[in-house]
């Protein structure tokens, strides 16, 4: 198994850190040549969602990825990685893969001072930490996206067929169990028949 990760920018590095520590390869994905590479799964880190979006179409691997997110390619997007999932963006008619059906609200938590860390419950793996940094939350998902975390009751993480977004940052904690959520009950599962 190989998972790509983004690496255009924002905390790309930590995943990769989380995922050997789960004992699956990795691969950085910083250019088109990149792709060539095979993936059995791809995250999107978090970071600045308008830079990395124009980073993925200026450095054209925005449309290669559309087109292996469109056809089933797993995705885990945390903070950045959840806006450029997102169908629509608050505020703005800007949105970039628009493959989970949810609004999102950028920065919802205010700026840097707005960070926080908490713990709350993700459905099917219990009580885990959360780093929120300039975090988005979602206000809105149809009703085929699976809520799998709230906090202060709003929603933070959600899992709509083959990808799994997060406003908070899971990869900042020595907590593997959601990139092991990720790796188990999208990736292992979308390879089995």
């Amino acid at each position: 198994m190989k998972i790509g990760v983004l690496a255009l920018q924002g905390g790309f590095i930590e995943h990769i850190g989380a995922l050997h520590a789960l004992q699956v390869d990795s691969f950085e994905i910083r250019k088109r040549e990149d792709l060539q590479t095979a993936m059995d799964g791809l995250i999107l880190p978090g970071g600045e969602s308008t830079v990395i979006g124009k980073l993925l179409k200026e450095l054209d691997l925005f449309h290669a990825l559309n087109e292996q997110i469109q056809n089933g390619l797993p995705v885990f997007g945390t903070c950045a990685g959840m806006i450029l999932l997102a169908k629509k963006i608050r505020g703005t008619d800007t949105a970039y893969f628009g493959a989970i059906d949810m609004e999102v609200k950028r920065n919802a938590y205010g700026r840097q001072l707005g960070s926080f860390f908490t713990e709350a419950a993700f459905k099917g793996i219990g009580v885990i930490p959360m780093t929120f940094i300039r975090a988005p939350y979602i206000e809105w998902a149809a009703p085929e996206v699976e809520i799998l975390s709230e906090v202060n009751k709003r929603i933070v993480a959600v899992r709509q067929n083959n990808l799994l977004a997060t406003a908070y940052h899971p990869e900042l904690t020595a907590d593997n169990r959601v990139h092991r959520y990720f790796i188990e009950q999208i990736v292992e599962k979308r390879g089995k028949p």
